[in-house]
């Protein structure tokens, strides 16, 4: 039985419980949804400690380069897929937190870094063997660079090749128009008899003359232009314009220093640029010629006021390409505006580390843990690009919200 003081008690208790507003039930907590991950990838988060080299490098460049993918998302949904093809990467939703903090951060590396450590987590990605279940932790990175190029207005001795604009006839199909499933991927061809078919090969494309001529250069130049996917163009009168990626024509792309090397004409550590240009003008315009059309891939270009000197060309996420802080990537298996901690020996920068944004893509970079980097341009850049082939460690940083599902299902240590 309860004593009169204890009585008391409990009804001042219970009177000031039914004077307060009545607060909702808590609902109860959802589970994380589980992300599918890729058969190619497999991850493992690390501390920022993990990171050789994170507390001394500069981080400026990078988080610049990450504001200027953020400003495409701007323009996005918040539902949407930051790529429809890498579910892993989440939502558009899922980054603007990180990019709202970007836009705030005071310039120099210390604020950068601070701001980068309180909205991501550091993941390594390990490149996985879907047979096997085999993983390693680095990949190729090769180099590219925008060249400057020699140009003249009209076909002279020496500027004997064309650079072409887009052709009319050229059609690029988004497969994702018609199949969700295919989002992000496209063909290209030609129409022909009311049937769209593979277009023309690089050899075609010549004879035919297809797509207007806009500037002439060397034979060489050209071809490893169309390599780079755009450069900067000199007229004799000084004037300069970029050449900037306007489409290609869908065949893929052959390496015509592998062939070399196939035919015992190069060796495997000459088969660069520079060991490719001394074959070529060893053995002329004839052996040029045939080489060359080993490549079926063509790439096309359009012209552009180089308005600002200091901005790289667009990649195909549709931005500047930043010097050292830009690389490309398998839109297949990573997605455009993702930073990574890379650490490799790039060419005459041995044991390198460094913090670059994914925005771009090419033709050759296909796989997990394959990557082009992005040297910028000149005779440094030119150089370095030439000669980079270095196996690189990959760390993506991701938002909160993302690693929280894509660990979802992995048991707590």
């Amino acid at each position: 039985m309860l004593r009169r003081f204890d009585r008391l008690a409990l009804i001042g208790v219970v009177l000031l419980a039914a004077c307060q507003p009545t607060t909702p039930e808590p609902e109860p907590e959802h589970d994380v949804p589980v992300v599918e991950r890729p058969e190619t990838l497999d991850f493992q988060p690390v501390l920022w400690t993990d990171l050789s080299g994170w507390d001394d490098e500069d981080l400026a460049p990078a988080l610049q380069a990450f504001r200027r993918s953020c400003q495409r998302l701007d323009r996005r949904a918040d539902a949407d897929a930051l790529n429809p093809r890498v579910e892993w990467a989440g939502r558009v939703e899922d980054w603007r937190g990180a990019c709202a903090a970007a836009a705030m951060t005071r310039e120099g590396s210390d604020a950068a870094r601070a701001s980068l450590e309180a909205v991501f987590t550091p993941v390594r990605l390990l490149a996985r063997e879907a047979e096997t279940g085999e993983t390693r932790e680095t990949g190729l990175m090769t180099g590219y660079y925008e060249p400057f190029v020699e140009v003249r207005r009209a076909r002279q001795p020496g500027f004997t090749q064309p650079l072409r604009r887009r052709p009319d006839d050229l059609v690029t199909v988004d497969l994702g128009r018609f199949d969700d499933s295919l989002s992000g991927r496209r063909i290209v061809g030609e129409v022909r008899n009311g049937q769209l078919v593979e277009y023309k090969d690089r050899t075609t494309i010549e004879t035919s003359n297809a797509g207007e001529v806009f500037a002439w250069g060397r034979p060489i130049d050209v071809f490893f232009l169309q390599i780079q996917g755009s450069g900067r163009l000199v007229f004799a009168d000084g004037h300069e314009e970029r050449a900037a990626f306007a489409a290609h024509n869908g065949l893929p792309y052959r390496s015509i220093g592998r062939e070399l090397i196939n035919r015992g004409e190069l060796e495997a550590h000459a088969a660069s640029k520079q060991g490719i240009e001394a074959w070529l003008n060893e053995n002329g315009p004839d052996a040029t010629a045939e080489l060359f059309g080993v490549n079926p891939r063509y790439v096309f270009f359009q012209s552009e006021n180089l308005d600002d000197p200091t901005l790289g060309p667009r990649g195909s996420a549709g931005v500047p390409l930043t010097p050292m802080a830009s690389i490309a990537v398998d839109t297949g298996v990573m997605a455009h505006g993702v930073p990574v901690w890379l650490s490799a020996d790039l060419p005459e920068l041995e044991g390198w580390h460094g913090l670059v944004v994914s925005q771009d893509s090419g033709g050759a970079i296909n796989g997990p843990l394959r990557g082009d980097f992005f040297w910028g341009w000149g005779e440094t850049a030119e150089r370095r690009a030439g000669t980079t082939r270095a196996q690189a460690g990959w760390v993506v940083l991701l938002p909160h919200t993302v690693v929280a599902r894509l660990f979802a299902d992995t048991e707590p240590a």
